[in-house]
């Protein structure tokens, strides 16, 4: 049975979190955006970047997944930009915080409670991995502006927060061959990844390096 655990106003619009069972679902204006079911793909868009010292960007904080990962492949730093407040409240002293071990109370976490656009406009902070997992990925965003992180102008913002070598890993609840396309024509080293899921297409990631 499916229990309404708080439902508020959030910055994009309505915000509900359910549970089913053991596990927790997040919805926005009606639209199913995350659970802590599986996570999988949330932790593989980490580990499959982040080395031991790493200074690492993740935008959006979800229900923590891809925080957990980070921390436990050994980040050196990890800055979170999340908009929503009570994802973070959720998150950090809320029923969440079970699924990834109050993770926010680590210190090498800080958590930045903006919109990434917002914040992207006006950072000069650089790392060595930028993990982006906004919406529902590049063409299924379900907040109206969500889809500049993922054009032309988008990645190459993203791409100068990049340290030399360094990393952008970027997940989506699906294929998105357009994306693809304009990746690949911005790094020149591009790796593709799917991952099964338990029902539906697989969710894909990337991994691209200057």
């Amino acid at each position: 049975m499916v229990e309404v655990v708080e439902t508020v106003a959030g910055r994009g619009g309505e915000l509900v979190l359910r549970r089913d069972g053991e596990a927790y679902e997040v919805i926005e204006n009606g639209v199913f955006l995350m659970d802590t079911r599986n996570g999988e793909s949330e932790r593989l868009l980490v580990t499959g970047a982040v080395t031991a010292g790493a200074s690492v960007l993740i935008g959006g904080l979800g229900v923590g997944f891809s925080l957990r990962a980070a921390l436990d492949a050994g980040a050196g730093s990890i800055v979170v930009v999340e908009r929503e407040p009570a994802v973070i409240a959720w998150n950090r002293s809320g029923p969440l915080r079970t699924v990834h071990g109050e993770s926010l109370a680590d210190p090498r976490v800080t958590v930045v409670e903006v919109d990434l656009l917002t914040w992207l406009a006006s950072t000069s902070d650089r790392f060595d991995v930028v993990c982006l997992d906004i919406d529902n990925g590049p063409e299924w965003t379900v907040t109206e502006g969500n889809a500049r992180l993922y054009s032309v102008e988008g990645l190459t913002r993203l791409s100068s927060l990049l340290n030399a070598g360094g990393v952008l890993a970027v997940w989506s609840a699906g294929a998105a061959p357009a994306f693809t396309s304009r990746l690949r024509a911005h790094f020149g080293d591009v790796r593709e990844v799917p991952v099964e899921v338990p029902r539906g297409e697989p969710d894909v990631l990337w991994f691209a390096r200057n």
